[in-house]
């Protein structure tokens, strides 16, 4: 006899990530919950997706992060939370963590992780104030509360780093030039957002995964910028030159962008850009007393290619 699914609520299940736990949560036969601030949404797209939640079987919970009452109800539904919140929400999810310990019945917390690893980025501003010291807060938060949690580090979703080639800011592959930050050897991780909704609702029970930080680090998606300029260049026969900008403009790129109050989101991405192409902070061997490999905890999933991804831009 098989034993019977955890029921998973989703916090943030609207958002770019969000919508793709909810999605791999219902496919592997989880009752799925989502908090949603309105279930009769009036924009057309988010009614659309709604509709797509329910018609997978999920259950729309109407509450709200900054409602106590409403989020307590909503984490007494279920046996795992799973938090995708958006940047300006992460601090926040201390509010969640309260809800979690007054319900009393969740068995695991999964916090909108997801990027650069907190207790070990040396990233500097403003992805550091941003990501870094908050995403830091809530697990010494989760810890203090002693609530079992899961922390999911994925690398670069394949949306943000692969429509450009791996150029920061850039939303389509190289004409002529590629700019490279650096010198383009730092071997960089990218990961489908399919496959992290997957890979996260797996651990989501999984003693295994129980207090540790789960790696989701492909090996066939761990290349460095210029291997991946490279494969493009293989793709489309095409050969680009490569502009590389040093360690000392870049920072100077960050500061700038950072002191224009219309690109703050420009100067974040920078930030990430350089702690993981200039640092090298997707270079590192995953500690087994506090980290497990995804790709071997479930050598079943086949997950999505850099390759492949890059066959659907010819």
């Amino acid at each position: 006899m098989t034993s019977e699914k955890s029921k998973i609520l989703v916090v943030g299940g609207t958002g770019y990530l969000g919508r793709h736990v909810v999605a791999a949560s219902a496919r592997l036969g989880h009752p799925t919950f989502a908090l949603v601030r309105d279930t009769a949404a009036s924009d057309a797209a988010r009614a659309a997706l709604l509709k797509s939640f329910q018609d997978a079987g999920v259950t729309l919970v109407k509450g709200d992060l900054y409602d106590r009452a409403s989020l307590v109800s909503a984490v007494k539904l279920a046996d795992v939370v799973i938090s995708t919140v958006g940047a300006p929400q992460i601090a926040d999810q201390t509010r969640l963590i309260d809800a979690i310990k007054e319900a009393g019945n969740v068995k695991r917390f999964i916090p909108s992780e997801f990027g650069l690893d907190a207790d070990r980025s040396g990233a500097v501003e403003p992805a550091r104030s941003t990501f870094i010291t908050t995403k830091a807060a809530v697990r010494r938060a989760a810890e203090a509360a002693g609530v079992p949690y899961t922390l999911v580090w994925t690398g670069y979703f394949f949306g943000y780093g692969l429509p450009g080639i791996g150029q920061v800011l850039a939303q389509s592959p190289p004409a002529d030039t590629a700019v490279v930050l650096g010198g383009g050897d730092a071997r960089v991780s990218f990961v489908d957002e399919g496959d992290i909704g997957t890979y996260t609702v797996l651990a989501a029970d999984d003693p295994r995964a129980a207090n540790r930080t789960l790696y989701v680090k492909p090996p066939a998606n761990t290349l460095s910028h210029n291997e991946l300029l490279a494969l493009w260049e293989t793709k489309t026969g095409r050969a680009f030159e490569r502009v590389h900008i040093p360690e000392d403009a870049v920072l100077k790129q960050i500061q700038a962008s950072s002191a224009e109050a219309r690109t703050p989101l420009d100067s974040i991405l920078l930030s990430i850009w350089h702690a993981v192409h200039v640092r090298g902070e997707h270079e590192f061997e995953i500690d087994p007393s506090s980290g497990v490999d995804a790709t071997e905890l479930y050598p079943d999933v086949k997950y999505t290619t850099v390759d492949e991804y890059l066959n659907r831009l010819l």
